[in-house]
């Protein structure tokens, strides 16, 4: 008798199971040091006490993109240990800050499955919760994942797809308690462009790179205790290459977007995203942004723009995205279209 998992296959799943995740993680000031030295991560309200209490919050919150990784990590032995790819996101929202000495887990529901034409994988769709201690919901999000079939004559499931927002609404993002934009320190933040000065159709290029290292991949996915196979065991990939964690390239965008969204202090939502290509040690990422909306909160203070974030393997790429087949560009590793939270002139 087996004692080891091998995890879920396609055909283990069934539209409406929940899955409890292991393993409960306190997250600590360990954690955000660790995530400053694999990110280069400036934003001010994730890197100093005193100016998130300038902010109204009780002390500098964890990166909400480290709360997502770890909340992530907690859902891959169940759900993607026998994924060929991770597909997309939607309908994330970021319902509150975490601090450090809080322990995040994880909760997911099957809410659709479809088997695909070659009767080898299937498309398996999960909303997952992050939850703290007290059993609170602190973010949520959906994603789809194709994974394996343990055996290719087991019966197809019947087709369920689920229909997801094309947007989170600006108006069901949460703001905050206690956030307070209204006393707000350009100085100290690194940047003078506040929410007014951005507008729809707008491109940036955030201009820095930073080159793949294959310790550090695996060291931040060692982190979210992601235990997916491709990231650490290369003879498992015909290319005998790693394949560099989604989440990794996630991050290392959002920090380098600093670099002309400086005042995007928080993210609120994820509205939808895609790893386009796979992403390899040795590449080196680079990061622009399209502003596609700006719309008020119930803040005064604060504002939300609804930002398409891409890294790509090329410099030079801002507002490069598709060919003239509608397909991503090879160069394109990652477009997430993300709400993020910025303070406004008062």
């Amino acid at each position: 008798m087996t004692k080891t998992n091998a995890g879920h296959f396609f055909e283990d799943y069934q539209v409406g199971m929940e899955i409890v995740h292991a393993t409960p993680r306190t997250v600590t000031a360990g954690d955000r040091a660790l995530y400053g030295s694999l990110y280069p991560n400036r934003f001010a309200l994730h890197s100093s006490n005193l100016f998130a209490q300038a902010c109204g919050l009780p002390e500098s919150p964890m990166d909400d993109l480290l709360s997502f990784h770890v909340v992530f990590g907690k859902t891959v032995p169940d759900i993607s240990l026998n994924a060929v790819a991770n597909l997309g996101y939607a309908e994330g929202r970021f319902l509150r800050p975490v601090y450090a000495g809080e322990t995040l887990r994880s909760v997911s529901q099957v809410i659709g499955l479809k088997e695909n034409s070659n009767g080898k994988t299937g498309i398996v769709w999960v909303r997952t919760t992050g939850l703290d201690g007290q059993g609170d919901p602190v973010l949520e999000y959906c994603r789809w994942v194709m994974v394996r079939k343990r055996d290719t004559g087991a019966a197809a499931p019947e087709t369920v797809v689920p229909e997801l927002a094309a947007k989170v609404e600006a108006r069901d993002l949460k703001v905050p308690e206690g956030l307070n934009f209204s006393n707000y320190d350009k100085d100290l933040a690194g940047s003078t462009h506040m929410w007014e000065d951005y507008a729809p159709g707008e491109v940036i290029d955030h201009v820095d790179g930073v080159t793949l290292e294959e310790a550090e991949h695996m060291m931040a996915t060692r982190l979210w205790q992601n235990t997916a196979k491709v990231h650490f065991d290369a003879t498992l990939r015909e290319d005998g290459k790693r394949l560099i964690y989604g989440g990794h390239i996630i991050s290392l965008a959002r920090a380098l977007s600093f670099n002309g969204l400086g005042n995007a202090q928080m993210i609120a939502g994820i509205n939808a995203g895609a790893h386009a290509n796979p992403a390899h040690s040795g590449m080196t990422v680079f990061a622009w942004s399209e502003i596609l909306a700006a719309e008020e909160t119930s803040r005064p203070d604060v504002g939300a723009l609804r930002v398409r974030m891409v890294a790509s393997s090329e410099r030079g790429m801002a507002g490069k995205l598709r060919d003239d087949s509608g397909r991503y560009l090879p160069s394109v590793l990652l477009d997430l279209d993300l709400w993020l939270l910025v303070p406004r002139s008062t």
